[in-house]
């Protein structure tokens, strides 16, 4: 039984965005992956959702071989929901993306609703010294890449993740994003309830002003209704102001060093658990409960840690 007032907290903890040399409490190895959601989860994430990446250089890696080490350890030491990308990084290819999602069946995958610029170029303003050969290059090369999520990818992506009862953190980085999920949906490609991560401050898509913010929700409200649960991340500096927001207004949060490395103005976050424990004060102070992996499990209807392939 979900109890009344529940937020389901996500926590993102690498991702590829950020680079080693930007934060030295970014996990990059399978043993910290793994150290890193197994906290985040005991600080009061329902849910991890996870990247993997290169040991050596901490370069973006979608091989389900990177992933299998982290996975195995989570699921024995946790109960938390795990939710593999079908993001990687914009400089792979669909294939890729999907095959840790794939090999895996997890109870949940992220599935980005559309093709966009994604601007990761801005940040070598801040960041001028780079350990590893790859990070300039792929930030600088941002400024000239789209991150693509085709009509066909979505649907590859939903069809062949549907035998496996892999449901999706639909993750929704403009309005139009949410009326491409309408699509899918009209065509009964994608059953609800859907889980749809509204992201916040990447440049390339919505802003972070909280008339953005009510207006994705105002929009989803309008197209799903009862059919859908509304989570939100908030990009870098604008993490906890958009997940104060929505959970003022019954909706559910996403942090994580994946979406921003910082705990405050100037000082980095340690730990993606230190975000997901200022978060939790955040919900918990507006009269909100955190939901446990179960809640989560029961709101979003998925199939279980048990039917997963890891």
């Amino acid at each position: 039984m979900v109890r009344a007032n529940c937020t389901i907290l996500t926590c993102a903890v690498t991702g590829s965005i950020h680079t080693p040399s930007m934060s030295p409490f970014l996990p990059v190895t399978a043993e910290q992956i793994a150290a890193e959601a197994i906290a985040a989860a005991e600080a009061g994430a329902a849910i991890v959702h996870l990247h993997a990446r290169n040991a050596v250089d901490g370069s973006p890696d979608q091989r389900p071989e990177s992933f299998l080490p982290f996975l195995s350890v989570i699921k024995q030491r946790s109960n938390c929901v795990i939710n593999l990308t079908t993001g990687g990084a914009a400089t792979m290819s669909i294939e890729e993306r999907l095959r840790p999602a794939a090999a895996f069946k997890p109870e949940v995958a992220s599935l980005n609703m559309g093709s966009m610029n994604f601007g990761l170029y801005p940040m070598l303003e801040r960041f001028k010294k780079f350990e590893h050969a790859w990070e300039q290059p792929y930030l600088e090369g941002s400024r000239d890449r789209v991150f693509r999520n085709t009509f066909a990818d979505i649907e590859k992506i939903l069809t062949s993740c549907a035998e496996a009862g892999t449901r999706f953190e639909v993750e929704c980085y403009d309005i139009g994003h949410l009326y491409t999920l309408a699509h899918f949906a009209d065509r009964k490609i994608i059953a609800p309830p859907f889980f749809v991560q509204s992201v916040f401050g990447i440049l390339g898509g919505i802003g972070a002003d909280p008339e953005d913010i009510l207006m994705m929700k105002r929009t989803a409200d309008r197209l799903f209704g009862s059919d859908y649960h509304w989570s939100v991340l908030g990009a870098g500096r604008n993490q906890m102001k958009v997940g104060a927001i929505a959970a003022a207004i019954g909706g559910h949060v996403r942090v994580g060093l994946e979406d921003s490395l910082w705990s405050g103005p100037g000082k980095l976050a340690t730990s993606s658990a230190e975000q997901v424990r200022i978060a939790r004060t955040i919900i918990e102070g507006l009269g909100r409960t955190v939901a446990t992996p179960d809640e989560a499990r029961e709101l979003l209807s998925l199939k279980g840690g048990d039917a997963v392939n890891f």
